[in-house]
């Protein structure tokens, strides 16, 4: 997993940067990722009801914060082991 990728799009979305955030969706390796941020720009561009706005914003900061922990957990143990 490449950590970089879920602090760009935690960056992207805190600023509003949709563009930039689309780009990060093409580019990333990570389809999950790829699909949240797919699903809240789709969502953002196109729905008219606020709370599926909210809900698609919130599954993709979960997703980030979980996939951001277990990319932390991988290069701890990569860091102990010296396999780094």
């Amino acid at each position: 997993m490449n950590k970089t990728d879920y602090d760009r799009a935690l960056y992207y979305t805190h600023r509003s940067q949709w563009d930039n955030l689309l780009i990060l969706m093409v580019r990333t390796e990570d389809q999950f990722l790829a699909k949240k941020i797919e699903h809240f720009l789709h969502a953002y561009n196109f729905e008219k009801d606020y709370a599926v706005i909210e809900k698609r914003l919130y599954s993709l900061l979960r997703y980030i914060d979980h996939a951001n922990e277990a990319a932390g957990d991988d290069y701890l143990e990569t860091a102990v082991t010296g396999s780094i």
